[in-house]
């Protein structure tokens, strides 16, 4: 422990805190040809790799991941979420945070219906989550309504 005149010579340092998603903290200028600090919720990137890993210890599973080069020259693996998948390589998808527990190092997941990653096909709850659209109810968009027989006075 620092004596009164050591804290008064020097002070104390201030602990650094820990970006937790730090491709999500830099934008790259092309024009000026280096990164910036500036944060933002979301990335585009490019897929250069889909494969599946298994998770940690009390867990087992094929989890869906993909490699992902971000607008900012930055290379994560991103989790993809949901039950089946459209993406290959070259797919533009968005990312954002979000750690999936079970696979280490992974600290970024895909967001499911933008760019070219669908939603989740026949998807009822939680379909915002996942990219999926209202379907099958009762004056959702895109349903048909029930076709009636005309009555009698209509006939007339």
């Amino acid at each position: 422990m620092p004596t009164i005149s050591q804290l008064t010579r020097r002070g104390r340092k201030k602990s650094k805190k820990k970006i937790k998603k730090p491709a999500l903290h830099s934008v790259y200028s092309s024009i000026g040809r280096k990164a910036r600090k500036v944060s933002g919720p979301f990335k585009r990137g490019v897929c250069l790799q889909v494969k599946t890993m298994t998770p940690k210890k009390p867990n087992s599973a094929l989890r869906k991941v993909a490699r992902v080069r971000l607008s900012n020259r930055q290379e994560v693996t991103a989790y993809i979420p949901g039950e089946g998948h459209n993406l290959a390589e070259h797919a533009i998808v968005l990312i954002r945070g979000g750690r999936v527990r079970d696979l280490p190092g992974i600290k970024y997941t895909i967001v499911r219906g933008h760019y070219d990653m669908a939603g989740v096909e026949g998807r009822q709850t939680q379909r915002s989550k996942y990219g999926t659209k209202r379907t099958g109810a009762v004056g959702a968009v895109g349903a048909t309504p029930a076709t009636e027989a005309p009555s009698e006075s209509e006939e007339k």
